[in-house]
């Protein structure tokens, strides 16, 4: 149901100038999606969405712009190819390590990724922890990983 509710979120915002978040309960409700106010404020955080200034002078929420398929640019992507020597998972979570002092970097490119599968990243020095929502995710985060590396 979030993903579903997620995707009409995305679809109402780039069809509408959509200013408060009342608004969008209403056109989620118009399409049979019912969700309380605080379900929506969380899904605006996970989405990543903004308010921008519309032509008509007033605010809409926008999605952020994504520079490529995954969500990341090509710096970050070369950051992270460059910085990460080692991928696994475990549970709900994936341990990347890294070149010392690199871990950072490499969590700050997971996190520009905007996956709404992501709980968060933690960095320590040489290596990042990646928590994800479901175990199922995790396999799918490192096989994603394990390709940006190559």
């Amino acid at each position: 149901m979030k993903s579903l509710r997620h995707d009409k979120i995305l679809e109402i915002i780039s069809a509408k100038n959509v200013e408060t978040q009342e608004e969008l309960l209403d056109e989620l409700k118009e399409i049979g999606i019912v969700a309380t106010q605080a379900t929506i404020s969380r899904d605006i955080k996970e989405l990543r969405l903004q308010k921008t200034l519309a032509p008509d002078g007033g605010y809409r929420y926008s999605a952020p712009v994504r520079t490529s398929e995954t969500g990341i640019d090509s710096r970050l992507q070369t950051i992270f190819c460059e910085s990460v020597t080692s991928v696994d998972s475990a549970g709900n979570m994936v341990v990347i390590k890294t070149l010392p002092g690199l871990a950072n970097a490499a969590c700050s490119a997971v996190d520009s990724m905007a996956l709404d599968y992501v709980l968060g990243t933690l960095a320590g020095d040489d290596t990042g922890i990646i928590i994800v929502r479901e175990e199922r995710y995790a396999d799918t985060l490192r096989e994603k990983f394990l390709q940006l590396m190559k």
